[in-house]
């Protein structure tokens, strides 16, 4: 029975290796919005179903991983040892994750890894549920912070911060990474990133960056409320909205609309 179940493992595991490589592979030649599933299935020589079984939406055979971790933040707070701060627990995680060279801290030099994250960049759309999950992040560690008799203010403020400092220094890890830095080079800088980083949150900002020079001159195109002077509501778009149409018009009466008179 084990043998029996290793077996399957096995072959689900090689499947999802499979289709993940299919997908991407057609992904980076063709482009993501490009692609259909019924293309990665057939590519793959799978049913579509087969697809779906192991990736329940399109962008599951890229980023799926990333809703595995949406709670991990919120868990690691929830069972931090007494006395110790969420921003401690983090912290302590996070350079946990980064001694084990852990992907979801960007140190990876996984052809498919990298693969994943050139595509990410390139593709709008991912880029946009990547952040929804980062969100969902936020969103469930400020719950656990309101639970424990915070405010709802100040578990947002405190979960916003500390996520996002999380995800600047994935995204500087990520970019060194992909620029041909070796890994353990990158992992010592990201070390020193992070200690700095959580330095920043833990002693507050203060009087870092404090002007001693005069400002240069104010923008005179702008007004005091931050709009430009000459700006008019809904003008600029609706003129570039014109613009598309007319530029690829849909038929022959538009074509003919947009003529001027002889």
């Amino acid at each position: 029975m084990e043998q029996r179940t290793g077996l399957r493992e096995r072959k689900k595991n090689a499947t999802w290796e499979l289709l993940k490589a299919t997908a991407l592979e057609l992904f980076t030649e063709r482009g993501y919005d490009n692609v259909s599933v019924a293309e990665v299935a057939a590519a793959a020589e799978v049913s579509k179903a087969t697809v779906f079984n192991y990736f329940p939406t399109k962008e599951d055979l890229v980023i799926g991983g990333m809703k595995h971790h949406t709670g991990d933040a919120a868990r690691v707070v929830r069972e931090r040892r007494r006395g110790q701060t969420p921003h401690a627990a983090l912290r302590e995680h996070y350079l946990g994750l980064l001694e084990r060279r852990a992907p979801q801290t960007g140190l990876s030099d996984r052809p498919l890894f990298l693969q994943v994250q050139r595509l990410l960049m390139a593709t709008p759309t991912l880029m946009v549920s990547a952040m929804t999950y980062r969100r969902q992040s936020a969103l469930e560690l400020a719950a656990v912070l309101v639970e424990e008799g915070n405010s709802a203010l100040t578990a947002n403020l405190v979960s916003s911060q500390l996520l996002h400092t999380e995800h600047i220094l994935i995204g500087v890890n990520v970019q060194r990474i992909l620029e041909g830095e070796p890994i353990e080079q990158v992992h010592r800088v990201a070390v020193a990133a992070a200690e700095y980083a959580f330095g920043l949150l833990e002693n507050g900002i203060g009087d870092l960056m404090r002007r001693e020079g005069d400002p240069p001159p104010g923008d005179s195109a702008f007004g005091p409320d931050g709009c430009r002077v000459d700006y008019a509501p809904g003008e600029t778009e609706a003129r570039e909205a014109a613009e598309r149409v007319l530029a690829e018009p849909a038929n022959e009466i538009l074509e003919v609309l947009s003529e001027r008179p002889r």
